[in-house]
């Protein structure tokens, strides 16, 4: 028996009745794809056969969409109670052509249902006036800052915490019951009983049984030859606490639903359930396995259910496989179970304190909630890491397949939650930028090739300025974060012909003059033409961060760098004066766009141009959302200003004054559309002097929110703190669960990798930066324990004052370490202590 866990689970938000709609909670690790855990307690979104899946959930057509599900059933005071473990279908799912088509829509389930949220966390209560039990589902997968491993578990944790308030004793037993999905992935959508189509037919699947000292366990495996197959693999459900009640491999081979009948009659009457066999589908796809337990009055338990696989063919956007890290790591999905119940307690523990922490900070709600929820993406299958440990990204995932492959540069630039969260992930990232991706020229693929292999080839490609920018700047930031010389120098040559690249004859400044003019793709899916605050700023941060790194290899002896560190100095200063100069209208920074005559024939991409050869699809005068994109990174990495800081700070007020629209009952968008209604969000791009182009570029009207996670984290660092917190709560009121779920901010896809930038609100917010160089922590005055990571751990920190007055920094590591010389609060040095 366990104490009640309300005092040890953190919760961030609740959802109930309406706003439970869209809530889908990925559960799975880095790299492994997930189940997501619906608002209600369902299991859906089947997302682990390296494919997108939404609105996948595996069923068995042939009897009435039964799919996986949980039952609970109670004795008390020989008086017998059944539920399916899940609160009440939304009423907008009741209606279709044969009544309605939800999964285990036939099962009596509970009155009420609400969601408790603080990601990686879930706790559903669940309520009945006829159930005399309190009844959680608690769901989570581990995450914990700095070690990958512990977060990259092919797993979803589910546990069942049940409690007795009344005077009686109750006998309860819990039943789980799992459809046999190896095989079908998703994109069928439903079983096509011995189909040979690309897809694993289902025909060869089978359940086992097999000893486990810990409680019941269950292999799904299946029998194909089919083995390089994307949809091979395995799956394992393991079930402990209390005793033993029974398991079945199949169900009964029955006509007319009556395999359901079979299975209800007696797990309601008995709480138990009994061996079935079964010949044919979809009967023995079906299994199950339960647990009884018995609780005297005022005694809690708790049943713990969970579900492991392992599908090792991943091909992600390339045409062989490419394979899964996690799958060379376990062999089987029995044992990924086994390390995972071994370590259960503490891989939970671990992961209560980090988000605890998160919620006990002295951040806006909204802040927390778009910085932790953000994570998820990091699950999804939006994300992958091969078996060499290079982590890759699609850019987002449409419903089916990915959205925009390659590790898309000038997406991934924005984000801010995988160096801060899992530095190693995003070194590797850096790694395959500039030593697979960047040829011998410095041009850079901003959309990398899988197998690597392939980047070595020589084909011709078309380089993005703000992605090979912003990887410098990247660069700059993950060595000043690790602090690690060996990482810089090996990279460096690379490094330094990708902003060289930028000086070639017909590149984007072919003059030397520290400003970009020339053809330059880039995030809004167009070339620019001339000179713009969006690629300069990129550029003039990239110029920055080289001198730095440059002198420092050359103060370290290591280089010999000092002509190309000063050659970076004069067109940083060079293109920063001018861009203040010429680019600042006096309320915003505007694009001067390139004239045919000016553009060099080497430069275009024969897309863009209208009948006379001048550019369309351009910005001109037009207020973007993230003119200031360079600053905000700058900012990031400890760069200091790139900009004037009063051009900045009035740029950001006229974005917020021209771009922040309160309402989209009158808003024309000819393209994507992610708002409405009464709705706030911030448009892409306005033309608030009426001179807006005829032809702008193409996203102009639309909303996104990982450009609105820029500009919020942007107005916080630049001291404009509410109205950036109110940025942030208009996005995420968006995201209430009822229009929208609260763990999948899209943009050109479900889970947007950009969205990530989510996690700058929290660095903003405590002025975070550390030097690895210098071994240097910059925080701003906190005198509660407040948050911080540093991609390789976590830590707390808060400030106090001493009998003579002076203000001391107590730090505390949680996870992981910092070797630290020094202590910045509010710019300030000031002495510091450190408990582990």
């Amino acid at each position: 028996m366990t104490n009640r866990p309300e005092t040890t689970w953190p919760t961030l938000k609740s959802y109930t009745g309406e706003y439970l709609r869209r809530i889908a909670l990925p559960l799975g690790g880095i790299g492994t794809g997930t189940i997501s855990l619906g608002g209600r307690g369902d299991l859906r979104d089947w997302e682990i056969m390296n494919t997108p899946a939404k609105g996948y959930t595996p069923v068995s057509p042939n009897l009435k969409n039964l799919g996986s599900f949980f039952a609970l059933s109670i004795m008390q005071n020989e008086k017998r109670v059944t539920r399916c473990l899940e609160g009440p279908i939304d009423s907008s799912e009741y209606e279709a052509s044969e009544g309605c088509k939800t999964p285990n829509s036939g099962f009596p389930r509970f009155r009420e249902a609400t969601f408790h949220a603080a990601y990686p966390y879930a706790t559903i209560d669940l309520k009945d006036n006829d159930v005399p039990l309190q009844v959680q589902l608690r769901g989570m997968n581990p995450m914990i800052p700095g070690d990958t491993p512990a977060s990259a578990l092919p797993c979803a944790m589910l546990t069942f915490h049940l409690h007795n308030p009344t005077h009686t004793t109750i006998e309860a037993s819990i039943c789980g019951t799992f459809l046999n999905p190896i095989g079908c992935d998703g994109r069928q959508r439903k079983l096509a009983w011995g189909s040979r189509t690309r897809y694993l037919g289902w025909k060869n699947n089978r359940n086992e049984s097999i000893p486990c000292d810990a409680g019941n366990r269950l292999h799904m495996i299946s029998a194909s030859g089919e083995t390089e197959n994307e949809a091979y693999g395995d799956m394992c459900i393991t079930a402990i606490g209390g005793a033993d009640a029974g398991t079945r491999t199949a169900w009964a081979e029955k006509s007319w639903g009556d395999s359901i009948l079979d299975f209800w009659d007696e797990f309601s009457t008995t709480g138990k359930i009994t061996q079935r066999h079964a010949d044919h589908n979809p009967y023995k796809l079906l299994c199950a396995t339960a647990r009884s337990t018995t609780l005297q009055p005022g005694e809690s338990t708790e049943i713990r259910f969970l579900i492991t696989w392992r599908f090792p063919n991943r091909k992600a956007w390339a045409t062989e496989i490419v394979g899964n890290h996690y799958a060379e790591r376990f062999p089987s999905s029995i044992k990924a179970a086994d390390y995972i119940l071994e370590n259960w307690d503490q891989l939970t523990s671990r992961t209560i304190r980090f988000v605890k922490a998160v919620c006990d900070s002295p951040f806006p709600p909204s802040a927390k909630e778009a910085a932790l929820f953000n994570i998820s993406t990091l699950r999804t299958q939006t994300c992958f890491q091969t078996p060499d440990g290079h982590f890759f990204g699609w850019e987002g995932i449409h419903d089916e397949v990915g959205s925009c492959q390659g590790s898309c540069t000038h997406v991934w630039n924005y984000e801010q939650t995988t160096p801060f969260l899992f530095s190693p992930l995003a070194r590797s990232m850096r790694q395959v930028e500039f030593l697979h991706a960047t040829n011998t020229e410095g041009a850079m693929r901003f959309r990398t090739e899988l197998p690597l292999a392939l980047n070595d080839a020589d084909a011709e490609f078309h380089a993005a300025a703000d992605g090979q920018m912003g990887c410098i700047m990247k660069i700059y930031r993950d060595w000043k974060l690790c602090g690690d010389d060996a990482f810089l120098t090996k990279l460096w040559p690379k490094v330094q012909s990708a902003l060289a690249f930028a000086w070639v004859k017909g590149g984007w400044d072919a003059n030397q003059d520290g400003v970009m003019e020339g053809c330059q793709h880039n995030t809004m899916d167009v070339d620019y033409y001339g000179p713009n605050p969006q690629m300069q700023g990129w550029y003039l941060g990239a110029l920055k961060a080289a001198a730095i790194m440059a002198q420092h290899l050359t103060d370290k002896s290591t280089l010999n760098e000092s002509a190309f560190a000063e050659k970076c100095r004069t067109l940083f200063e060079r293109g920063r004066d001018w861009t203040d100069q010429n680019l600042f209208n006096g309320e915003y920074y505007e694009q001067h766009i390139a004239v045919a005559s000016t553009i060099h024939p080497n430069t275009t991409s024969n897309t863009g141009m209208d009948e006379k050869g001048n550019p369309i699809l351009q910005l001109g005068k037009g207020c973007l959302i993230d003119q200031l994109v360079g600053q905000y990174m700058a900012h990031i990495c400890g760069l200091g200003y790139i900009l004037d800081p009063e051009h900045v700070r009035t740029t950001l007020r006229s974005i917020m004054r021209y771009n922040l629209k309160r309402g989209f009952h009158d808003h024309f968008n000819h393209l994507r559309n992610y708002v409405f209604a009464d709705e706030v969000a911030v448009r892409m791009a306005t033309f608030p002097h009426g001179d807006r182009l005829k032809r702008p570029f193409p996203y102009y009207n639309e909303v996104m929110t990982g450009f609105e996670h820029t500009l919020a984290a942007h107005l916080i660092y630049e001291g404009m703190i509410d109205e950036g917190i109110e940025l942030i709560g208009h996005i995420r009121n968006r995201y209430d669960g009822k229009k929208r779920n609260p763990y999948n901010e899209a943009e050109c896809g479900h889970h947007y990798a950009r969205a990530m930038a989510a996690w700058a609100h929290i660095l903003a917010l405590t002025a975070f930066h550390y030097d690895g160089t210098t071994q240097t922590l910059s925080l701003s005055l906190q005198t509660q324990p407040t948050v911080f990571t540093f991609g390789t751990g976590w830590g707390t920190w808060h400030t106090v004052t001493d009998e003579t007055g002076n203000t001391i920094a107590i730090i505390k590591y949680n996870e992981g370490s910092l070797p630290i010389q020094r202590v910045i609060i509010n710019k300030r040095q000031i002495p510091f202590t450190i408990q582990v």
